[in-house]
C-alpha cells in the first residue's frame, strides 16, 4: 500500500503533455537529483504560437522532453513567443535563457527579482556565508567549506537578464485570454503568480504547492522578513475567487483556497513549534533547527543533505524573525550571531 501511494503521489512527474484546460497544457520536465524530481511548464496556445509559463532547468534532457512535448502539439521552439517566468530559480528560468539565444523568445520576470539576478550574474556568493554566521551555523558553514574545497559551489546554470521586468500587478493580454501577473513575495522577493480569471486557473509557480510547503527566501538577496511576506501573499491570494491550482511541482488540483488554508495553518503550527524550542533552550536559528523535525517524516536536521540543511536553517530564521515581530520572542546580536529568547515577564 505504501509503495502504491508513493507511486500515485509522483504520477505527475511522468513525461508527456497533458491538457488541463482548453488550450492549456501541462508539460513536466525532469530535474537533477532526487528532490523535487520535476517541474511543470504550462504551454498556452495563442494565435501566433505559444506562451509558456516557466521553462525548466537548462538541462539537455529537459530541453529534449520539452521539444518532444511541443511537437506533439504541432509546435516547435520557434513557435514560443514568450516565457512568463514565476521566479528566477534555475528550474524555472534557465532553459528560457538558453532557448532565447537561438530562437529569440521574450522572457518576462518579476521586477523584484532584479537584486538576486544581478548577484547571480556577478557571481557574488558571500551573502550566504554571512547569513549562516548570523544564524549561528558556523558548523554548517565549515561542512560546506570542506565539501567544496573551501569555496562555495558555483552555479553551472546560465543566467542573463530578462527582456522585460514586470512591475506590480500587470495585465497580459493574449489572443485567447487575459492573464493577470500578481506579485507574491516570500519564496523569492519577486515571485509572481499568473491568474486566468475567466477560466478560473491559477498558475501558482512555487507560491502554492499541493504536496509540499515551499522554501522561504532562498535567494542571494534575501528579503528582511520573507516569511511575513509569504503569509501576506497567501492571504492576498485567498482574497481572489477560488481557482484550479496549476502548480510548478505536483499535480493540478481543484481548489487553490483549500491548499492556501492548509499552508497558513502549517506555518502557524510551525511558529508555535519554533517558539517552543526556544523556550526549551535553543538560542540561534541553527540550534532551533537542530531541535525541530524536518519533512513529513520528521527527520533530524543532520540527517538531511547539506543543501537542505541550509534551507532548513534559513526557514527557521524566517520563523524566528516573525515571532519577534509578534512580540513572542526577542532577539539580540552577540559576536555577529542573532540570539533569540522569550521576553521577560
Amino acid at each position: 500500500m505504501k509503495d502504491g501511494a508513493a507511486e500515485a503521489r509522483h504520477a505527475w512527474i511522468e513525461p508527456g503533455v497533458f491538457e488541463v484546460a482548453p488550450g492549456v497544457h501541462r508539460i513536466p520536465l525532469p530535474l537533477p537529483g532526487d528532490g523535487l524530481r520535476a517541474v511543470n511548464v504550462y504551454a498556452i496556445e495563442d494565435t501566433d504560437g505559444l506562451v509558456l509559463i516557466d521553462s525548466g532547468w537548462a538541462l539537455d534532457e529537459a530541453r529534449d522532453q520539452l521539444e518532444s512535448a511541443l511537437g506533439k502539439l504541432g509546435y516547435g521552439f520557434e513557435d514560443v513567443q514568450r516565457f512568463l517566468v514565476t521566479h528566477a530559480h534555475r528550474d524555472h528560468y534557465t532553459l528560457a535563457v538558453t532557448l532565447r539565444r537561438t530562437f529569440g523568445s521574450r522572457i518576462s520576470l518579476g521586477a523584484d527579482e532584479q537584486p538576486s539576478v544581478a548577484a547571480i550574474i556577478a557571481n557574488r556568493q558571500d551573502a550566504e556565508a554571512r547569513r549562516l554566521r548570523r544564524w549561528g551555523a558556523d558548523e554548517l558553514l565549515a561542512k560546506l567549506a570542506d565539501a567544496f574545497g573551501g569555496k562555495p559551489p558555483k552555479s553551472r546554470s546560465p543566467y542573463e537578464l530578462p527582456d522585460e521586468w514586470l512591475e506590480g500587478k500587470v495585465e497580459i493580454p493574449l489572443a485567447s485570454r487575459t492573464l493577470l501577473a500578481v506579485p507574491t513575495p516570500g519564496h523569492t522577493r519577486g515571485h509572481l503568480v499568473f491568474l486566468d480569471s475567466a477560466s478560473a486557473l491559477l498558475f501558482s509557480g512555487d507560491h502554492v504547492l499541493p504536496h509540499i510547503t515551499p522554501s522561504i527566501g532562498v535567494e542571494p538577496e534575501r528579503a528582511e522578513l520573507p516569511l511575513r511576506d509569504y503569509l501576506d501573499s497567501l492571504r492576498l491570494m485567498r482574497s481572489y475567487p477560488d481557482m484550479r491550482l496549476l502548480p510548478a511541482h505536483g499535480p493540478v488540483t481543484g481548489s487553490s483556497h483549500t491548499r492556501i488554508a492548509e499552508l497558513l495553518q502549517h506555518h502557524e503550527q510551525r511558529l508555535d513549534q519554533t517558539a517552543e524550542v526556544v523556550r526549551s533552550g535553543a538560542s540561534t536559528a541553527y540550534e532551533a533547527a537542530l531541535k525541530l523535525g524536518w519533512t513529513r517524516h520528521n527527520r533530524k536536521l543532520l540527517d538531511l543533505d547539506l543543501f537542505n540543511q541550509v534551507l532548513a536553517v534559513g526557514e527557521t530564521n524566517a520563523h524566528l524573525d516573525v515571532l519577534v515581530t509578534r512580540g513572542i520572542l526577542t532577539s539580540s546580536e552577540t559576536d555577529g550571531a542573532l540570539h533569540y529568547t522569550t521576553p521577560p515577564e
